[in-house]
């Protein structure tokens, strides 16, 4: 007979898998199978014709089903990598940049990105060298490849070789694109604004001015026309 007064045995738990990877599943499973994607080279030599790591993510990611919003080729200048990034965050849910992030007096894609990233993706520069040590051993510490969100964007900044950018896109990006889509749009982000409604009544209060990406400053809040005056 069964005793009552003693409560029913508890099942047990699932077992966790290691990482949270049924949890990551099902986020791949909900991301969108076409994602908005901007696609930036930094060179001062390269045209859009001549720029075959460009070109192959372009091929990569319309071959993936995926949205090309823009395509821009800028000079390895602050203020040119800047205003395209500007530009892309608000047209992209991920921007992808190659050139201009080793350490030569003209490599300042990085600082760049770095002074307008409101959350950093440590992991994707930590995998990218990774996976570049097993290709070119030492030389991948030189690589500062970067990532993080810029607004409502997932920015990645790559090294410009086309080995680099496979490296990025096919060992890293490819299988994680859409996810990425996902965890980014799920909760909204902060000091992100909602597209207003197509139809706003006339008496509808004003919303306030959305920030400025890198409004907080960072490494590179002093390069070219972004230096901050006296307060």
């Amino acid at each position: 007979m069964t005793d009552l007064s003693k409560p029913a045995p508890r099942a047990p738990e699932p077992a966790a898998t290691p990482g949270g990877a049924a949890s990551s599943d099902a986020h791949r499973a909900a991301g969108p199978q076409s994602v908005r994607v901007a696609v930036l080279t930094v060179s001062d030599t390269r045209t859009p014709e001549t720029d075959t790591s460009g070109q192959y993510l372009l091929a990569e990611l319309r071959g993936q089903g995926h949205e090309v919003v823009a395509y821009r080729v800028v000079r390895d200048d602050a203020v040119e990598i800047r205003s395209a990034l500007v530009a892309f965050a608000r047209e992209a849910t991920v921007v992808l940049s190659s050139g201009g992030t080793g350490i030569t007096g003209r490599d300042v894609t990085v600082p760049v990105v770095e002074s307008m990233i409101t959350k950093p993706i440590p992991g994707f520069g930590e995998l990218f060298r990774m996976l570049s040590y097993q290709q070119v051993g030492g030389a991948a510490m030189l690589s500062r490849a970067v990532g993080g969100l810029v607004r409502g964007a997932v920015v990645f900044a790559v090294p410009g070789s086309l080995n680099a950018v496979k490296t990025a896109w096919e060992g890293i990006l490819r299988d994680e694109i859409g996810h990425l889509a996902f965890e980014v749009t799920r909760h909204g982000q902060p000091g992100v604004l909602a597209a207003p409604p197509a139809h706003t009544p006339a008496d509808a209060p004003a919303l306030p001015p959305a920030p400025q990406p890198g409004a907080g400053g960072g490494v590179a809040a002093g390069l070219g026309r972004h230096r901050k005056g006296p307060q």
